[in-house]
């Protein structure tokens, strides 16, 4: 007979406001044992694991400055060894709709590099415009009176 592998995941959202109660300097190493005691505790095992990912996310803003809060995905293996890792939500991936990218190439002519060259120096032309349509107008005010 083949053994079926019985495995149970569930998806958790930890609050870890309550490292910030303990010093500075501990503070990462206490989000690292609270998660390790919310996953003892709510998936009923000793043996805990914590994912790569996970724990670079926790260290990833120093010693003093963990996440306040962390979204994990808890899997219980047969033998009873939990594994907590981030979760990862995908809703594209999940439903059967499929997007499809097209690329476009485009070559680059000179007339296209003096266009985009021209881009750049539309702001000094715009300037040198505003200070002629300055004069035109006084210019104007004068002729008027």
């Amino acid at each position: 007979m083949a053994t079926i592998e019985e495995s149970t995941t569930r998806v958790y959202t930890i609050n870890l406001g309550k490292a910030w109660i303990t010093p500075q300097h501990k503070r990462t190493d206490r989000v690292v044992n609270m998660i390790r005691e919310f996953a003892e505790k709510h998936m009923k095992s000793k043996e805990v694991k914590l994912d790569q990912d996970l724990n670079r996310q926790l260290w990833s803003r120093g010693k003093t400055n963990p996440p306040r809060k962390v979204r994990v995905k808890m899997v219980k293996e047969e033998g009873g060894t939990v594994t907590v890792s981030l979760y990862e939500d995908l809703p594209a991936a999940s439903t059967t709709t499929t997007t499809t990218t097209t690329t476009t190439t485009t070559t680059e002519t000179p007339a296209t590099a003096e266009k985009k060259e021209a881009d750049i120096k539309a702001p000094d032309e715009i300037t040198t415009t505003t200070e002629q349509s300055k004069e035109e107008r006084t210019t104007e005010a004068a002729v008027s009176k």
